[in-house]
């Protein structure tokens, strides 16, 4: 894989977004599938149209996405043969260059997802049971400041 691009996401590239979220959805045993592969398509069309999605982009095209509302991390998937090679760290990178403070929540099972936003600066702020969000899974929301990670 050469070099990543990080650029917003196009209209064409819905399609791209919602396989790399399916293909991630269906690598991970221990998270149940709520939403259809369909659904997961309408759902990266939707965030693509609200101007949330930022893609990266390699000779392979476009290998993973990170959906920005605000300060709210959506979503941030890389594909999984993509993994491992610093394209969720430019994602996320590319975020912080925009915010002055970014969130999100994790599931708690993410063991590999935490350890990475924690190694990008990310700190856990509350633990839920789960009762909030859609799946009914504990999850861990996480904050990112600017001048926490300047000190």
């Amino acid at each position: 894989m050469n070099a990543v691009e990080i650029c917003a996401a196009r209209p064409l590239d819905a399609g791209t977004v919602g396989a790399i979220l399916t293909a991630n959805v269906d690598a991970t045993p221990w998270l149940p599938r709520v939403h259809s592969r369909a659904q997961e398509l309408m759902f990266a069309a939707d965030m693509i149209d609200a101007g949330w999605v930022t893609t990266a982009r390699t000779d392979e095209g476009v290998v993973g996405f990170l959906a920005l509302q605000g300060d709210e991390i959506q979503s941030l998937y890389v594909a999984p043969q993509a993994q491992n090679r610093a394209t969720g760290t430019a994602l996320l990178n590319h975020a912080k260059r925009q915010r002055n403070r970014l969130g999100l929540w994790s599931f708690a099972a993410n063991t590999a997802a935490n350890r990475f936003y924690e190694r990008a600066g990310f700190r856990p702020v509350q633990h839920t049971d789960g009762a909030g969000n859609d799946v009914g899974l504990p999850d861990i929301r996480y904050e990112w400041h600017a001048d926490r990670e300047a000190a």
